[in-house]
């Protein structure tokens, strides 16, 4: 009996050591792994009941149970100077950054403010997705988890051009909201927003998809351009012009406060990051706008491998079709996207596009706006490939890209010559787009870029200066496209901008100080 005793607690004790072993391996295996990889294999091992979606009448408490466990109340504490956020109020489109919820203890604290958003759990060992503009300004930010814990997080990476900002707390064993598939959301189909609006605790509000694939020119000012390290964009959109936009609409209800938390669909996945409301008096109007979740996969994968987006980018500068382009370029299609120039040694070149040709479908899927590229390019990194079908002169050629990174590194002196130009060319507040020889014949002028928008707090709307105005001149340099006028902001000089321009009233200057 002993013998039996002394043999049974050998392999009792050699038992443990191995489930030991190998749970040592399994977590170091795990840690390497996407996020999307772990769930996959967390839900294979640990298979829940199944959610079915909503027939005849709207039932939508096993999803909603099954995600708010892994929504969480994120509470930021940031500098008043930080706090003293830009908008104003009044567009139609506010970003979420003015939804936290009115700063609060400011006359007991001076110095500092509180603010307040949504976040989702998309792990167990306490990664957590929101958007950048809540956490962009914190000084320190804590999660409130829906047991009533209150943990402090720090963040592991943020991108202002997507919206979001991966952040993650100690701790393990969490619930976690099971990622979906975007591309299969579809127009009028249920879905469920799940956050922390107007100060409140966890609540769930239902609607349908409104819409796909919206571009409402809010993040950042967010523009085009050849200059983009995508090499992609719209002349006609506003600046800064790295920010990806193809939002889902939805008419679920969201408010302050729901910022950076869950669009979920009727099986209880994850589809989207709620970000946005069309809003003229900062409440809900109406709609709201999530970043698809299969773009949130890749950029918070790239945050927690390397802390930042790996970006590629096609290099090409285009414009949506539409019916001016058509007339001036004698065109039929009603499609695509007309390419004015390519980069030079960049993909598309390499791979033989050409100005004037017109991108018709991105991976074979056709292209109805420029969202359709920008946000599937923006799931890939430098080095992934993908086809891109164009038309030229009739007809369709398909050709394989292999997306480039960005350029190398500039030299100091040059790196804050770039960006004290794009400061500039920010707080100009203007679109830009180049101006056509038929505009430059009637101006009698032999360069010029065209004001397609002026936007509200820049230096263009304080001194009046109109949509419509061709910019010949930036500091006495011609200018013909956006980089043009960023290079020509660099040689800006006691910090005051020169711009001559032309229109039916003849010649115009401008001399415009900056502040910094």
């Amino acid at each position: 009996m002993k013998k039996i005793g002394v043999s049974l607690l050998t392999a009792f004790v050699g038992g443990a050591v191995a489930i030991g072993g190998y749970k040592i391996f399994e977590n170091k295996q795990m840690e390497k792994m996407t996020f999307e990889d772990q769930q996959k294999v967390y839900f294979a091992n640990n298979p829940g009941a199944e959610i079915l979606s909503s027939t005849g009448n709207p039932d939508f408490t096993q999803a909603a149970a099954a995600v708010s466990p892994g929504v969480v109340h994120l509470k930021v504490t940031m500098s008043a100077r930080n706090s003293q956020r830009g908008g104003g109020g009044g567009s139609p489109f506010d970003m979420f950054e003015e939804f936290f919820g009115m700063p609060q203890q400011r006359r007991a604290q001076p110095r500092q403010a509180m603010a307040s958003g949504s976040g989702v759990l998309v792990s167990p060992d306490g990664y957590i997705v929101t958007n950048n503009h809540v956490v962009e300004d914190a000084d320190k930010i804590e999660v409130q988890l829906t047991d009533q814990r209150t943990l402090e997080a720090k963040v592991i990476g943020r991108d202002p051009d997507f919206d979001l900002a991966l952040v993650k707390v100690n701790a393990k064993d969490l619930p976690f909201v099971k990622f979906g598939d975007s591309d299969n959301v579809r127009i009028g189909e249920w879905v469920l927003a799940v956050g922390y609006p107007l100060s409140l605790q966890s609540t769930v509000t239902a609607g349908i998809v409104s819409a796909k694939g919206r571009q409402i020119g809010i993040l950042g000012e967010q523009g085009q351009g050849q200059g983009s390290p995508y090499g992609y964009g719209q002349p006609q959109e506003p600046l800064v012009r790295t920010a990806v936009e193809s939002f889902i609409q939805t008419d679920a209800v969201i408010n302050k406060g729901n910022s950076g938390g869950a669009l979920v669909n009727a099986q209880g996945e994850l589809i989207g990051i709620n970000a946005a409301i069309a809003s003229p008096t900062g409440v809900y109007a109406g709609y709201g706008f999530a970043i698809p979740v299969n773009l949130v996969k890749k950029i918070v994968n790239d945050f927690k491998k390397f802390g930042a987006v790996q970006r590629g980018y096609v290099g090409i500068n285009f414009r949506e079709m539409d019916a001016s382009i058509r007339k001036e370029f004698n065109l039929e299609d009603v499609n695509g996207l007309y390419v004015f120039d390519t980069v030079k040694e960049g993909a598309a070149a390499a791979a033989g596009i050409k100005k004037g040709d017109i991108i018709t479908k991105v991976d074979g899927v056709m292209i109805r706006s420029s969202a359709d590229l920008q946000e599937r390019v923006a799931r890939l990194s430098p080095g992934d490939k993908l086809k891109l079908t164009y038309k030229r002169d009739g007809k369709e050629k398909d050709v394989n890209l292999t997306l480039k990174a960005q350029e190398a590194k500039k030299s100091a002196e040059d790196e804050a010559s770039s960006k004290s130009a794009t400061e500039i060319f920010n707080k100009l507040g203007a679109s830009f787009t180049p101006a056509s020889d038929a505009q430059k014949k009637k101006f009698g002028a032999n360069s010029g870029v065209v004001i397609t928008q002026v936007h509200r707090g820049g230096m263009f709307e304080y001194f009046g200066v109109e949509k419509g105005l061709v910019v010949t001149h930036v500091n006495g340099k011609p200018v013909n496209n956006v980089d043009d006028v960023e290079s020509a902001l660099a040689s800006t000089k006691r910090n005051i901008v020169r711009i001559t321009g032309v229109s039916e009233s003849g010649t115009v200057e401008f001399n415009f100080p900056i502040e910094y």
